[in-house]
């Protein structure tokens, strides 16, 4: 106890000295020491240097021994395999980012296990070296059934079974989890959701998805689908026209998304070989049926947004994706112009992400770090070493 209590003070503060420790945990400095040496015997804490600038001797400084375990965090798209590995100090050693294989089940199964490997190759490791994974997807994880639910951009991953072979194949302990809700925790830990306890995440791409932090803490929602606001049901079209398209992606995902960008534009007459970039061009250009594709887009955004709005009254709504990061400028002045329209308050900031492309990633380096930190811990209570 004395041991775990020594151990989370460093993990919070570090580096922190001797007689630090001991007036925060309330341990007696004896008590401490005894701790620390236990700690450092095992190859959790090590000394960094020396406190210096006060009277009396200088403290010795300690903070959790970066190559105690390694995290391993990946963000699973459509188009993207994103993929990192830090030390339990949280710094990324490697960086990876490769096409990725999601035509069925098997090849991308393949290609992660095969990219953890060489993530691990690359930090100087073995892959038996690692700690922890955690792996972003879109949809909900059904661990029972041991498949993702409402991740159609991902075939075949919905058959019952499939992420079994995954979780057996990989060399360290798993957790799956769903990447918009990972790209919240991203801004939690390095971005704009630092010391904001309530926020939401609106990611708009290939689909759309929301992270909710309440009060700190992830909020996932009785089965984990909470955020899924691509089944929001916002289209301005009857939802009969698209029962089939909408019972599989969301009404809102049909509608709002980087193809339903471009679909709206060619429905207002522009060239059937437009892009998004070329929409958000051509808006920047004055090209009135751009500017009229991008305000329709908006108010979509700010449909969802108001709906959200109303039932969590967030301090901060963030916009990452790919549709905000290649329009930023003109998609989300759009957004905060229309949605004070539609609020009953003053809407809260809507800022695009601080991560980018990383937030994923970096949510699942930041959740992969804590956990492996009390894995290394509790081997190191279960197996300690003698001599």
């Amino acid at each position: 106890m004395n041991e775990r209590a020594v151990y989370e003070r460093i993990r919070e503060r570090g580096p922190v000295s001797r007689p630090e420790v001991a007036r925060e945990t309330g341990l007696s400095k004896p008590t401490v020491s005894l701790a620390l040496a236990d700690l450092e015997r095992v190859g959790l804490v090590r000394t960094v240097g020396h406190r210096t600038g006060g009277a009396g001797r200088a403290a010795m400084l300690y903070e959790i021994h970066p190559d105690a375990g390694r995290a391993v965090g990946i963000d699973v798209g459509r188009e993207w395999v994103r993929a990192g590995l830090c030390g339990l100090d949280g710094k990324v050693l490697v960086r990876r980012d490769v096409r990725s294989r999601a035509g069925g089940p098997a090849e991308l199964t393949a290609q992660l296990v095969a990219l953890v490997d060489e993530l691990a190759a690359d930090a100087g490791c073995a892959p038996a070296d690692l700690t922890h994974i955690v792996i972003g997807t879109p949809g909900v994880h059904d661990t029972d059934a041991h498949r993702l639910r409402l991740a159609p951009n991902l075939p075949g991953w919905d058959e019952p079974g499939v992420t079994r072979e995954l979780l057996e194949r990989l060399p360290a302990p798993v957790l799956i989890e769903n990447d918009i809700a990972l790209a919240a925790l991203g801004e939690q830990a390095h971005g704009l959701g630092r010391d904001v306890p309530d926020f939401v995440f609106l990611s708009v791409g290939t689909g759309i998805g929301m992270g909710i932090v309440l009060d700190g803490r992830l909020y996932r929602g009785a089965r984990g689908a909470a955020g899924e606001v691509a089944f929001l049901p916002l289209g301005e079209t009857d939802p009969l026209t698209r029962a089939p398209e909408a019972r599989r992606h969301g009404m809102l995902e049909s509608v709002l998304s980087a193809a339903g960008l471009v679909a709206t534009a060619r429905r207002l007459g522009m060239d059937a070989q437009l892009t998004t970039a070329d929409v958000y061009d051509a808006a920047r250009a004055g090209d009135p049926l751009a500017v009229e594709a991008v305000q329709y887009e908006a108010g979509n955004v700010c449909r969802a947004l108001a709906s959200v709005i109303a039932v969590l009254d967030p301090r901060l709504v963030v916009i990452g994706g790919g549709l905000v990061r290649h329009g930023q400028d003109v998609l989300l002045d759009a957004v905060r112009e229309r949605l004070a329209d539609m609020t009953p308050l003053d809407p809260p900031p809507v800022e695009p992400s601080a991560l980018g492309a990383e937030a994923t990633v970096q949510g699942a380096l930041a959740i992969g770090v804590e956990t492996a930190l009390d894995i290394v811990f509790h081997r190191a209570v279960a197996e300690p070493v003698v001599g």
